[in-house]
């Protein structure tokens, strides 16, 4: 479901804790002027706190919330409205869990006086408590040849030690890996920007809410994104055979979103390996091109706000 209209008039419609995962990237301050505005730095946090909160609200206990989101230059220096912002999220009950980084690999070159051209963005992990849900076999990425290369490198004593001196359990038995297929990925993601509508340039490519939609949820799990934009994170729900539903202002980007989704196959990267540094090689940033093959998952109707549920037990 694509809703039109202000994500503050439209979230308080959904029923508490019936969403399994929150992902989205808000305009930034001072940003997308003629879209949402622009909220200026200094303002950011109290614009975005009462969108926050509703957020919690329909959060499942066991749920999650990936905020994407970049701290802008201000008179020669990063404003902190986004530091800013996790210390009052943590104030409203929130617990700032993990921080991942989306390093875009095409960004756009540059010369600077006082810093270089900007290549990564935050990827803030937000919960409600300490257990929630995380499948993280499903984003295992392939060992390579580092384990083999590293050991030959390594005295006798490196390869067995199991916790750092600290007792932090930093330091693994990396022998354990040689031999195996997959690892566990890190928290950095290498993808590429890309834009299904050339006139919305805020778009993050569909691997990166797809990463997180795999990580945190199970098929049939909903996944919301308040400020939608065209459709990225609904896209990537669908063919996930996820339940997805999106706010947007912008009757334009509705329209776009709407007709984005009515050519995206559902379930048809259901069973499909997650690679953390290919995944923004997908298919390219026009969805609609993937052809229509049989999944054998049948798209079911998404419930209305009235009746949502999420799978009991988190």
């Amino acid at each position: 479901q694509i809703h039109h209209g202000l994500c503050e008039e439209i979230l308080p419609r959904i029923p508490s804790q019936s969403v399994n995962l929150i992902v989205t990237s808000p305009p930034y301050a001072d940003q997308r002027k003629n879209t949402y505005g622009g909220i200026a730095p200094d303002n950011y946090v109290a614009w975005f706190m009462p969108i926050g909160d509703e957020l919690k609200r329909v959060l499942h206990p066991s749920g999650s919330f990936i905020l994407n989101i970049k701290e802008r230059v201000v008179d020669g220096e990063r404003h902190t409205y986004v530091l800013e912002l996790i210390l009052e999220m943590r104030k409203r009950g929130w617990l700032w869990t993990e921080e991942y980084c989306w390093h875009k690999k095409n960004s756009y070159p540059g010369k600077w006086s006082n810093r270089f051209r900007d290549s990564w963005e935050r990827l803030l992990h937000f919960t409600k408590s300490r257990k929630f849900d995380m499948y993280q076999e499903e984003v295992m990425v392939p060992v390579g040849d580092w384990a083999e290369t590293r050991l030959r490198t390594l005295s006798e004593t490196d390869k067995r030690r199991d916790e750092s001196k600290v007792g932090s359990g930093f330091g693994k038995n990396i022998s354990n890996w040689v031999g195996r297929e997959k690892v566990y990925p890190n928290n950095v993601l290498h993808m590429a920007t890309e834009c299904y509508n050339r006139g919305h340039s805020a778009s993050f490519p569909v691997a990166l809410p797809q990463w997180f939609i795999k990580l945190f949820t199970k098929p049939g799990d909903v996944v919301l994104d308040p400020f939608i934009g065209s459709g990225t994170t609904a896209a990537a729900a669908k063919r996930l055979a996820r339940n997805y539903i999106g706010i947007e202002k912008s009757e334009e980007y509705v329209t776009i979103s709407r007709e984005r989704l009515e050519q995206t196959p559902y379930g048809i990267d259901a069973n499909a390996p997650s690679e953390q540094s290919d995944l923004s090689e997908l298919r390219g940033s026009a969805d609609s091109a993937v052809p229509q093959r049989q999944t054998g998952i049948t798209e079911p109707k998404m419930p209305a706000f009235e009746s949502l549920t999420v799978r009991a037990g988190g």
